[in-house]
Parts: C-alpha cells; structure tokens; sequence
C-alpha cells in the first residue's frame, strides 16, 4: 500500500511516534484484565504480526526481485490482483481472530459506557473514511503494492486523505480497530490494537524506503 512516488506507504503518523516516551504502566494494567494465553488471542497476535510483514518483506519484495508471480500469471496486473486478493483474506482473518479474542475475555467497566461506545463508533467511522478514501484514491493497484509488479504511479497522490496523512490507510486501520476495542470496552481489544500500531510501524520501516528506491531508479532511467 503507498503513496506514489516518494512515500507510498500507510501510515507514516506511527513511524513518527516515541516509544520511548510511551506509559508503559497503561500497558501493565492492560495486562492484568488480558489473558495472553488464550489460544484465540495468540492467532490474533500471530495475524497482526504476520499480514504487514508477510505482504512487504516476502511476497512483494520477491516479486519486485524475480517477477515470479508476473511470470506465473502472465501479466503483472493479474498477479497483483492475486496478491491483494490474498490480503484481503489475511485482513479478513486476523480481523475475525481480533473479535473472537475481545469475545472471550473480559469487559472493562470503566470503559462500558454509552460515551465509550459512541468515542469508539466515531472512530471507527473516521477510519473507515480513510481507508476508503486512500482506495479510492489510489486504485486497486496502487493499494495493494503495484509498484513492486513495476505498474508504477505517474505522479504522487495529494488529494485527499493524503493531504491530511501521509499514511491514511494504516492509520484508518488502525483506528478502526481502536474504535472497535473501545465499542466493546476490550482490554483484549486494546492491547490487540496498541500490537497492530507496532507491527505497521515496523513494517513502514521497510515499506517506504524500499518504494522511495522503487521510484528513485524510475527518475534515473527516465533522465
């Protein structure tokens, strides 16, 4: 997912966060409402880790080396429709995991509320914008890593939600699931939700420096 040219990435707002500066006492008391040894829970985590990862470091970077996939489908627009079909069924599994997992653990009170519901659905609601803004904006294609099938972009996308984020698709996500966690008072939720915003951001770390090169030996061979 990106941003054509330069930075062509979702959700550049994490890579800019200090987690060094994060209250990891917040996190502790997560821990004590959480079991972390819920096998639903451990899927959950292992498919919020896993999806990024899987897309950026694996499938894409080995197409963009060996053009693999081009090969096997015989067209680069057919093997990159194949590929986002693919994660479209990861996104849809690990958001299934992250359901059944805020289901079998607790509720907490604090946040059981009429106001924490409504925060939560308009969360949800303003992900749901971005992410489908960042689609629409960029096509298909340019979602689901065209770039890296060599279906390059002609020009950086600016209009909207990139004029407001340099990553709404990432960040649209995740507050999707944030707002979900909160819409069902999840500590399960919450802890699932603070693991998506790490794994997309250590996915970004590679992501968008990989596209940049992408990009930067377009402009070389086009001088």
């Amino acid at each position: 997912m990106y941003q054509p040219p330069h930075s062509l990435d979702c959700c550049g707002g994490l890579g800019n966060v200090d987690y060094s500066k994060v209250d990891f006492s917040a996190m502790a008391f997560l821990l004590s409402y959480v079991d972390v040894t819920d096998s639903i829970f451990g899927v959950a985590v292992f498919f919020i880790a896993f999806n990024p990862l899987f897309w950026n470091l694996q499938v894409a970077r080995w197409e963009h080396r060996t053009r693999a996939l081009t090969r096997i489908f015989r067209s680069p627009y057919t093997a990159c429709y194949a590929l986002g079909a693919v994660i479209l069924l990861l996104n849809f599994l690990r958001s299934h995991c992250f359901e059944e997992a805020m289901k079998r653990q607790p509720k907490l009170e604090a946040l059981d509320s009429l106001p924490g519901y409504y925060a939560g659905a308009g969360l949800v609601a303003i992900g749901v914008v971005f992410v489908l803004s960042s689609f629409l904006a960029l096509g298909f294609v340019g979602t689901f890593l065209g770039d890296y099938f060599g279906i390059l972009m002609k020009a950086k996308v600016t209009c909207f939600p990139f004029s407001v984020l340099d990553n709404p698709m990432y960040c649209g996500s995740t507050a999707i699931y944030l707002g979900w966690a909160l819409m069902l008072a999840s500590p399960a939720g919450l802890l699932l939700t603070a693991i998506v915003a790490l794994s997309y951001t250590i996915a970004l770390r590679y992501e968008g420096p990989f596209t940049e090169e992408i990009y930067r030996q377009k402009a070389v061979k086009s001088q």
